[in-house]
């Protein structure tokens, strides 16, 4: 929605260095600052079942199983699919909370960058 718009004001913002790269794996502990841990999210599909369904690319995310159910509604209910739009609106919100959550870890590791350069900032007057 515009983000990608937005890149070089966010690079002149925060400076490259201090954004995390959204394509590599993040780079901090991920149970760093939880004490009981964290949920773990499985996905609740198998790469066989996306390749049965033959799911795109962008679809193969952690709600790939509320996909496949709208799928399954959708071929078991002739025209109009009106009982599949609960099936929909429940993968929708599906979706948002998962768009939710990674940009939560996305800031966090923003942060997390921040924090650390300011601590070697710190460290290095000291030393002087």
């Amino acid at each position: 929605m515009g983000q990608a718009n937005s890149a070089p004001f966010r690079d002149i913002w925060y400076g490259p260095t201090e954004r995390p790269d959204w394509k590599k794996e993040p780079t901090f502990d991920p149970m760093a600052g939880f004490p009981n841990g964290r949920k773990i999210r499985d996905p609740q599909v198998t790469p066989e079942q996306l390749d049965a369904y033959k799911l795109p690319l962008k679809r193969r995310d952690y709600c790939a199983y509320m996909y496949i159910k709208f799928l399954d509604c959708r071929r078991n209910n002739n025209w109009p699919y009106t009982p599949c739009d609960i099936v929909f609106s429940d993968f929708e919100a599906c979706e948002n909370e998962d768009f939710v959550l990674r940009m939560k870890e996305f800031e966090r590791e923003r942060r997390l960058m921040i924090r650390e350069k300011r601590v070697k900032r710190k460290l290095d007057r000291e030393s002087m």
